[in-house]
């Protein structure tokens, strides 16, 4: 209960969109701790890929910060010794080749092949991280890209990604070739996401990770078609990286614009900004059309508590927030 909009947002933001700063605390402990298991699967098991620990790395919006309650995941790179190996890239997918002399990883090869099965190798760790008495369960993901562990204490899973680190190719850059879902293996770099995020923090403040979960937080109420959690703080990035003026200082502001963001692009391709995957955005005309005009209509509503803000009628502002995000913002009293 509150009589104030600015604390109703505030503490609604606190409590239902941000993570709880204990398991952000707790996750953090554990992922910390998880990694120094996986490093010691290689000299507890000789068959076990050799670790490149040096390339490990975090990602995804738990690691950038942009994650909403409740805290369901944490993803993580762990890098693996590639021995000697080679890629070639196709345009659908990339091969590994082990050279002979690699017994770790020729065992897991392809049947009669040197071509490095991503599916066996994600079998592999799914089989070392069941034996962790800590773990509920491991399993390989539906995306078929990590080994996902369940934790017996906490309500939130790993998705561990094996992942070989490559030479500078002609252009200079470096990727992580990371499992594909078919057996083979795809390029990424979560460094890229880092650095983008970390160029708009410089350029308009913190209010940017706020913002961004609000509009997480009112993407998955799925009162209309579900944007992908990366497609949508791709867009809202992109608005950032072409604004004209720096962000304001109040997240009900920032939130009216992203929302009015959404509402105008969805309708265009998302590029993936590591120029790796093309268009993100997956969604149907119709779905585009169903959830932009959600979008522009909780913008008038937006607009129309900013007004009773201003008119000190804080009852009606908390009232029209209230239908943007659900019964989980505080009622006015």
């Amino acid at each position: 209960m509150a009589t104030n909009i600015n604390n109703a947002i505030d503490e609604f933001v606190r409590h239902c969109v941000n993570l709880d700063p204990e398991d952000t605390k707790s996750a953090r402990a554990s992922r910390d701790w998880l990694l120094g298991q996986i490093r010691g699967f290689p000299t507890a098991d000789n068959s076990f890929p050799r670790a490149y620990q040096e390339v490990d790395i975090l990602l995804g919006s738990f690691h950038r910060r942009t994650k909403v309650r409740p805290l369901d995941d944490v993803d993580l790179i762990t890098g693996l010794h590639a021995e000697g190996a080679t890629y070639t890239t196709y345009p659908d997918h990339i091969r590994l080749n082990v050279p002979e002399g690699s017994p770790r990883l020729l065992a897991l090869c392809h049947d009669g092949s040197n071509e490095l099965n991503s599916k066996r190798v994600l079998n592999r760790f799914v089989s070392a991280l069941s034996g962790v008495p800590q773990y509920r369960r491991a399993d390989i993901g539906r995306n078929g890209e990590a080994a996902v562990v369940e934790l017996v204490s906490y309500g939130w899973s790993f998705d561990v990604v094996p992942a070989f680190f490559t030479k500078p190719e002609a252009d200079g850059r470096t990727y992580y070739l990371i499992p594909d879902g078919n057996g083979h293996w795809k390029k990424t770099d979560p460094r890229m996401d880092d650095q983008r995020l970390s160029a708009v923090l410089a350029q308009h403040g913190e209010i940017v990770l706020p913002a961004i979960r609000l509009l997480k937080y009112w993407n998955k109420r799925r009162t209309v078609p579900t944007v992908r959690s990366y497609v949508l703080e791709s867009m809202i990035l992109s608005h950032y990286e072409q604004a004209a003026v720096s962000a304001h200082k109040y997240i009900d502001l920032e939130f009216r614009n992203a929302l009015a963001t959404l509402a105008r692009h969805i309708h265009y391709p998302v590029m993936d900004p590591k120029g790796i995957q093309g268009d993100l955005n997956t969604l149907s005309a119709a779905e585009r059309l169903s959830l932009s005009t959600r979008a522009l209509a909780d913008v008038a509503l937006v607009d129309q508590a900013l007004i009773a803000e201003r008119l000190q009628d804080h009852r009606s502002a908390m009232a029209r927030w209230r239908e943007v995000v659900g019964d989980a913002f505080p009622p006015y009293g």
